[in-house]
Order: structure tokens, then C-alpha cells, then sequence
């Protein structure tokens, strides 16, 4: 009947939402470093146990009033609260116990309940013998005062820290990643030591009596010399004694070295990813932003006018040198492949980026970045550059939104406007981000004044306005000269007087802010008039 009540039980946690959330809000709380709960929940919990640290101190010459017991009973309380989550959260038992249950209903051999619960708690223990979770342990045991071993414990409430500083953990894994080097150090020094301390107690014991009295001094003096420390307190008295502090001062300088070589190749491999993680870290802020691949002329072009409208981006790009001159402007910058599905989607491409702009000065890595991003997210708008007219069909069959060649249209600008310098030079300001003009893109509305009209007859100079193009999908204008394809729409650059507008057209106009709002004004009031008109 037992084992039959907590099968049953079992499988309604697998089955419950509720267990899920549950269990997901507080892994979020304890563990996930990307979650902005935790980041408040650690600073919280910093600031807990500094103040635990500060009433240790006081306790030390004032005894503690009821209030302040009942304070450190609150922080012990909160202590065990955090550390049972833990333990909570590091499996599944449930799903232990019915992977047990399950695999003795399929092989047909009896299920024992003391099988499954030792598995259940082997785990469990696995987990409780880690660092952290032992230091966790010991910081709560540190409430038991009258036991005086006891009150060593309360240092493990500044080893709690470690939990809460993500660059102290990355510390712990530069050693773990060089666990095998430091074991080969620790056994040598090991060696050194033990070498060394009885070498002094044989040569010095006899001689030197008074100063190394036993192997406690001998090993004291080991320590200080191989450290190269030297307090001067012990010092050989004979010539044996001076060759093995000698030899031990070199061997213990040759240690230090090749520690701080580990060290140094550890952490000069994991540099990178503490950059990547402040990177992850500032995105994690952002409710949005475009993802640029590719700092070159063009990315830089772009997230200077990013920069300028306020709008948040990061940048990856592979070239070193691109990446260091992204950093000094002072941009959120990733030194990774683009086209990698791994580097994506920890730069946010599920999560909070909205476009993904391929500006890399090679079209075959532009369509592998097009191709990886419409394959992580194929609902995300992707913008991409072609160098050359033969791969822009590949872009848009890679998946990509729309697809340009700055190149071809800054030769079209030259080439159209080269005769009508006034233009040109408008034009030129706004790329120079110039405030006399502005560029605007209107619609045609269907029953606005301007359907069904030739260029020709919108007076545009007489606005003060000058059309820069039309962007159509209609398939009347599929004659017309100087035609940029866009998707399913074309660009007809500085269309012709008879080229005839139709609902749903886009004007490209270049103007006065003054005179574009008043001309859209216009457009807006026609369209009202002749709906009303219908109506009536």
C-alpha cells in the first residue's frame, strides 16, 4: 500500500504545472545566472551575510540583546531555508524513484522500496558533499554557540560569498579547468616539504637544539623558507643545514613560478569568457536589440546611427581588430564566428533581438549567418549585405527579409544626380546626418488625391519636396527604367513624370520636416474626404 501511495504521488509531481513553475522560479532565484531575480537575490544575500559578519564582531565585547538574537535566529532561518532549497532543486527524485519503478516493471523483477531509496539519497549526498554545499553546512552550524569547536564554523559564513560573486566561481573553474597541473604541483611540493623537513631536523636537531627542538620546527622552518617568507626566527647553524635552506629557497622560487605560470594560462583562457559573460550580462538588461555581424565600413556606419537614435545592438565579428575598435567606441562586442548556432543564441537571437544585419564584406559568411539565424529563429527580421548582383537570389533563398548592395545604390545616387548638384548635395547631408533635411517614406492611400496620378502632376518642387523613388509591388510599372528589386517589391529609383502612382505605393521624399508633415497631412485629409464621400 505504501510503495503504491508513492508511486502515485510520483507521478502526479511529474505531471503537475504547478510542481514545474514552482521548482523553475526558485532554480531561477538560486541558479540561473541570467535571471534578473538572482542578481537581486545575491545582493541581498551579500548583504546578509555581511551583516551576520558585523554581529560576530560586536559580539565579541558587548553581549547581544533579544533583538539581536532574534536577528541571527532570522539569518540561520534563511540560511537552512536556502540550503534545503538546494538540495530541492539539484535532481529530480521523483523521476529517480519512477526510472527505478518503470525499469523493474520492464525487465519484470520485483521492485524493492530500499533500492529506490537509496538511489534517491545517494544522490542527495552526492550533492551535499560538494564545496558549496558543505560550506553551506557549516555556516549553519555555526548558530550552536556553547559548543566552542563550533565557533570556527563561523568563518564558513564568509566562504557563503563564493556563491554569490559569478567572478569568484569562474576563479574556482580556472583551477578546476588546471586541476591536473596543480596535482602535479601539489605532489611535488609535497615532496619538497617533506624532503626538506626531515633534512633540517637531522642536520640541525643536534646542533641547533634550541631553535628546532623537534619536527614541528623543522617543518615550520621548511614552510617559511620554501615560501621564500624568511621571518629570521629559525636559522640553520651548519653547513648541511645552509645547503638545504639553499637548495630549498631556489626549489621553493621555481614553485611560485610555475603556479603562477598555471594561473596565468588559466586565466588568460578564461579572459574571453569573462568578457563574453558582461557582454550577456549588459543584453540581459536591454527589453530589445539588433544583433550586428560584422563591424566593418558598413557595421560601423550602422551602429553609429544606432547609437544616435538611442537603439541598443551588440556586435560579433571574428576579426580581433574589429572587435578591439567596437570596444573603444565603447559598444557591446563579441569575439565569436556569427554564423556558429551557439555564439547566436547566447547573444539573444531567441530572446530579445529583433534583427539580425549581416554586413560582413564576404557574401558566402553572410549567407551562413542568414542561414543560421532563420534556422534559430524563423520569425526574426534579417537584413543582409550583397557585394556582388549573382548572390542576392542565394540571400533571400537563405531566408533573409531583404537584401542590399551599398555599393550599387551609391553608384545610382552619383550617377543620377551628378547633373543636378543641389540634389546631390542634399542627399550627401542627410548621410552626413545633416539636420536641414530628412528623408521620409509615405504611403499612396487608396482615395488619397495622389492615386492614380503621373509624377508629373504632384507639383513636388512646388512643395519643397523632391521624390527620391517609389517602392511598388504593382506589376503596371514593371517597364520602368532604373527598377531595384526588394523581395516581392521593387525600388524605382527617380522614376520617370509618367510613371502613374498606385494605392499602396511607398513615396520616398526628401524634404523639410515642415514639408513632408504637411504634405502627409494632405494625403491623410483626401483619403478622409473620399471615404466620407463612399459613405454619403
Amino acid at each position: 500500500m505504501l510503495i503504491r501511495l508513492i508511486i502515485y504521488f510520483a507521478y502526479i509531481l511529474k505531471r503537475s504545472p504547478r510542481y514545474r513553475r514552482t521548482k523553475l522560479f526558485f532554480y531561477n532565484l538560486l541558479e540561473n545566472s541570467d535571471n534578473k531575480v538572482k542578481s537581486y537575490f545575491d545582493i541581498f544575500m551579500i548583504a546578509l551575510v555581511m551583516s551576520s559578519v558585523f554581529f560576530l564582531i560586536y559580539e565579541m565585547n558587548t553581549k547581544l540583546n533579544k533583538f539581536d538574537m532574534l536577528f541571527e535566529y532570522f539569518i540561520i532561518a534563511l540560511f537552512i531555508f536556502e540550503y534545503l532549497l538546494r538540495v530541492w532543486l539539484c535532481n529530480d527524485s521523483h523521476k529517480i524513484f519512477l526510472d527505478y519503478y518503470e525499469k523493474t516493471k520492464y525487465l519484470n523483477i520485483p521492485f524493492r522500496l530500499s533500492v529506490a531509496l537509496r538511489l534517491v539519497v545517494v544522490k542527495k549526498v552526492a550533492y551535499m558533499l560538494t564545496p558549496l554545499a558543505l560550506i553551506d553546512l557549516l555556516a549553519i552550524l555555526s548558530i550552536y554557540r556553547p559548543l566552542q569547536i563550533l565557533r570556527i564554523f563561523l568563518i564558513f559564513r564568509l566562504l557563503k560569498l563564493f556563491r554569490y560573486f559569478n567572478h569568484i566561481k569562474l576563479f574556482a573553474d580556472v583551477l578546476a579547468s588546471k586541476r591536473f597541473e596543480l596535482y602535479t604541483l601539489t605532489i611535488f611540493l609535497g615532496f619538497l616539504i617533506f624532503i626538506g623537513t626531515i633534512s633540517i631536523y637531522l642536520l640541525e636537531h643536534r646542533d641547533n637544539g634550541k631553535q628546532i627542538s623537534d619536527l614541528f620546527d623543522a617543518f615550520y622552518f621548511t614552510i617559511v623558507t620554501v615560501s621564500t617568507v624568511g621571518f629570521g626566527d629559525i636559522s640553520p647553524q651548519t653547513s648541511g643545514g645552509r645547503l638545504v635552506a639553499m637548495a630549498m629557497i631556489f626549489s621553493g622560487l621555481g614553485v611560485l613560478s610555475f603556479f603562477t605560470s598555471i594561473m596565468v594560462s588559466a586565466l588568460s583562457e578564461k579572459i574571453q569568457e569573462l568578457r563574453d559573460q558582461k557582454t550577456h550580462s549588459e543584453l540581459n538588461r536591454y527589453s530589445s536589440f539588433v544583433i550586428i555581424c560584422g563591424f566593418g565600413r558598413v557595421g560601423q556606419h550602422i551602429a553609429t546611427q544606432l547609437e544616435k537614435d538611442q537603439q541598443h545592438f551588440v556586435i560579433i565579428d571574428i576579426d580581433e581588430v574589429n572587435i578591439a575598435r567596437a570596444k573603444r567606441r565603447g559598444y557591446l562586442a563579441i569575439h565569436a564566428d556569427a554564423s556558429r548556432n551557439k555564439i547566436l543564441k547566447s547573444a539573444g537571437i531567441n530572446d530579445k533581438a529583433t534583427a539580425v544585419l549581416c554586413t560582413t564584406g564576404n557574401d558566402v559568411i553572410n549567407v551562413y549567418i542568414t542561414l543560421t539565424s532563420r534556422h534559430l529563429n524563423p520569425d526574426i527580421r534579417i537584413i543582409s549585405r550583397a557585394n556582388q548582383q549573382e548572390n542576392i537570389k542565394k540571400l533571400y533563398q537563405a531566408g533573409a527579409n531583404d537584401v542590399l548592395q551599398p555599393f550599387e545604390i551609391a553608384s545610382l545616387v552619383v550617377a543620377e544626380y551628378i547633373g543636378q548638384p543641389v540634389a546631390f548635395e542634399a542627399i550627401v547631408g542627410i548621410i552626413n546626418e545633416e539636420k536641414n533635411f530628412i528623408m521620409e517614406t509615405l504611403c499612396v492611400h487608396s482615395g488619397s488625391f495622389v492615386e492614380n496620378q503621373r509624377i508629373a502632376d504632384i507639383d513636388f518642387q512646388q512643395r519643397k519636396l523632391m521624390l527620391v523613388g517609389v517602392i511598388s509591388t504593382h506589376s503596371l510599372h514593371k517597364n520602368h527604367k532604373n527598377r531595384y528589386r526588394i523581395r516581392d517589391q521593387h525600388f524605382y529609383f527617380n522614376p520617370a513624370k509618367f510613371f502613374e502612382l498606385q494605392a499602396g505605393d511607398l513615396l520616398v521624399l526628401l524634404g523639410k520636416e515642415v514639408s513632408i508633415d504637411y504634405f502627409r497631412t494632405q494625403i491623410e485629409s483626401s483619403r478622409l474626404r473620399s471615404k466620407r464621400r463612399v459613405k454619403s
